[in-house]
């Protein structure tokens, strides 16, 4: 069974900096572009960042270029996200995500696994 699971979320001031793991399990991590989408109360689940099987590509929401980071290690089956400057807009339960090749990986309906999420939250 395909199995993800997010940790280093927590709380935080504005400004600061968090990193996400994903550890993934239970498929051929290598064949699979992976994700992070969060969901904040009320709302729905969005984009935030993608990466391409090899690590060559990635892809940014707007709300986040320049502050988020996607990153892999195909060696040790994890995806990571690095946050710096969050904001409390940040606040959010963040999922990361695979889905297969040659798909759209901004598109939330792209991706067929998904983790528990790991919350985070940015205090002002």
């Amino acid at each position: 069974q395909v199995r993800l699971v997010e940790s280093g979320g927590g709380l935080v001031q504005a400004g600061g900096s968090l990193r996400l793991s994903c550890a993934a399990s239970g498929y051929t991590f290598s064949n699979y572009a992976m994700g992070w989408f969060r969901q904040a109360p009320g709302k729905e689940r969005e984009f935030v960042a993608s990466i391409t099987w090899s690590g060559r590509s990635t892809w940014y929401a707007d709300s986040v270029k320049g502050r988020v980071t996607i990153s892999r290690d195909n060696t040790k089956n994890t995806v990571y996200l690095q946050m710096n400057s969050l904001k409390p807009e940040d606040t959010a339960i963040y999922y990361c995500a695979r889905a297969p090749a040659s798909s759209d990986y901004r598109n939330v309906y792209s991706y067929n696994g998904w983790g528990q999420g790991t919350q985070v939250t940015v205090s002002s």
